[in-house]
């Protein structure tokens, strides 16, 4: 039987400079995520759709959902395999294609992670698990447009 895992969160709108929404640039877009016994999250659109620049946007969250998820099942892999990871970083970038419609989707997103690994351990190994990673991410087994993995592995010197 397969196990359920619920997640909640309050997104508030915090944009209402007035007069609500009595005209498409009369309002803001920001707003505001928490979850109970986290530190808040300043939302807004992206600047593109009036938003504010210095806040998060929903697309800049799934590429960062993405990426944090294929993250934490790759250090569990590698730490499973023995693999000591001294250093991660991703450059993951997503790609969103606007309709004339004013919709749209992601149409992908890359991860990049740079890994270094301690210098005795397999790098090769290493270099494999992402594809084990990405297999058993639950958000990119939530997405229907391509996720793909450039992946660099580096041993300390």
């Amino acid at each position: 039987m397969a196990k359920e895992h619920h997640y909640t969160v309050t997104v508030e709108w915090t944009g209402n400079r007035g007069t609500g929404t009595s005209g498409y640039r009369a309002y803001g877009r920001e707003h505001v995520i928490t979850a109970e016994g986290k530190p808040p999250i300043a939302g807004s659109s992206d600047p593109a759709f009036r938003g504010d620049a210095g806040r998060w946007n929903p697309e800049e969250l799934l590429v960062a959902s993405l990426s944090t998820c294929h993250k934490l099942w790759y250090l569990h892999l590698c730490a499973d395999a023995g693999i000591a990871v001294s250093a991660y970083r991703d450059e993951a970038a997503g790609t969103m294609v606007e309709d004339a419609d004013g919709g749209g989707r992601f149409s992908r997103v890359v991860l990049r992670p740079l890994v270094t690994v301690r210098a005795g351990d397999d790098a090769d190994l290493a270099l494999r698990l992402h594809h084990d990673a990405h297999a058993k991410c639950y958000v990119g087994n939530s997405v229907n447009f391509p996720v793909e993995i450039e992946a660099v592995v580096e041993r300390e010197e």
